[in-house]
């Protein structure tokens, strides 16, 4: 066979091989487009409710602590009643503020400013900010690395950790010097807003996140003061109940402005600010 005959024989077998590969290519599975691990907020959301965050919430009981001491009983009473409380509290007094600084990073320090006014109890307003404070040393350490420094969050962020910087060494610390004499307060819930929002979580996730941590704060510092066991607290953390709590608490709150922000439970107030008149305690709230 010449050279130019085994040449048209190849160019045959190549245009055979080609028609069927067309006439294949309809049934091949298409593979799923998959966005790259790093531009998901999955990522983002999954280490913000990490029990590990080091924001020093274990420290609270979110005046669990005092609620048992106040309610004396032979029998460690059922979580889910002061949980219920423990999330109303926390909706109605500062999920309007996180919501508020999400939608308008560029406002956090006069959010900051108003929430505090608004707190009432030295002890809820001392947890929170000791929370809001270590949020914002993450935030500096850990996450500002990976955001793009122009986002209007991240400038925001900056400028509060720049007037942070400026207080004395033992005031950033907790010191004693009140909170209307700061620049800046550092509240939990309007800094964990704009952290959220600068690194590009949606606003409903976070604000999800943000109960569900708090509500494994609650559960936390029950195991530790034996009104639950550690297998308790988690069937209470993936009950389908706690997801409705949570939601409801969101749907309910979702549109209050922060003018209407208030205690939704009183006594909770109360039970928090005895907190330090306790004989003897465990933990800071």
């Amino acid at each position: 066979m010449s050279d130019g005959a085994e040449k048209q024989v190849l160019r045959d077998e190549i245009a055979r091989l080609r028609a069927q590969l067309v006439a294949l290519d309809p049934k091949l599975e298409r593979r799923p487009h998959l966005e790259p691990v790093g531009s998901s907020p999955s990522h983002a959301l999954l280490l913000l409710s990490d029990t590990a965050l080091p924001l020093g919430s274990f420290a609270f009981s979110s005046g669990l602590e005092s609620y048992l001491a106040h309610n004396p009983s032979p029998r460690p009473p059922p979580i889910q009643p002061f949980l219920t409380l423990a999330l109303q509290t926390l909706t109605t007094t500062t999920l309007p503020f996180l919501l508020a600084a999400y939608r308008k990073p560029s406002q956090l320090q006069e959010l900051d400013d108003t929430l505090d006014a608004s707190v009432l109890c030295h002890v809820a307003k001392r947890a929170s900010v000791a929370q809001g404070r270590a949020l914002l040393t993450v935030w500096e350490r850990a996450f500002r690395g990976a955001v793009d420094p122009g986002l209007e969050s991240a400038r925001t962020l900056e400028d509060v950790s720049m007037a942070m910087k400026k207080l004395p060494s033992s005031t950033a610390q907790g010191g004693v010097m009140s909170t209307a004499d700061m620049p800046v307060v550092g509240h939990f819930a309007p800094l964990w807003a704009v952290v959220a929002c600068a690194l590009s979580i949606p606003i409903r996730d976070s604000a999800y996140v943000f109960l569900l941590n708090h509500a494994k704060a609650v559960l936390s510092a029950a195991v530790r003061a034996s009104v639950v066991g550690p297998y308790q607290a988690q069937a209470v953390l993936g009950s389908p109940w706690l997801r409705a709590e949570v939601a409801r608490c969101l749907e309910k709150n979702w549109n209050v402005p922060i003018e209407d922000a208030g205690q939704g439970v009183p006594a909770l107030d109360l039970w928090m600010g005895r907190h330090e008149m306790l004989y003897s305690r465990i933990f800071n709230s």
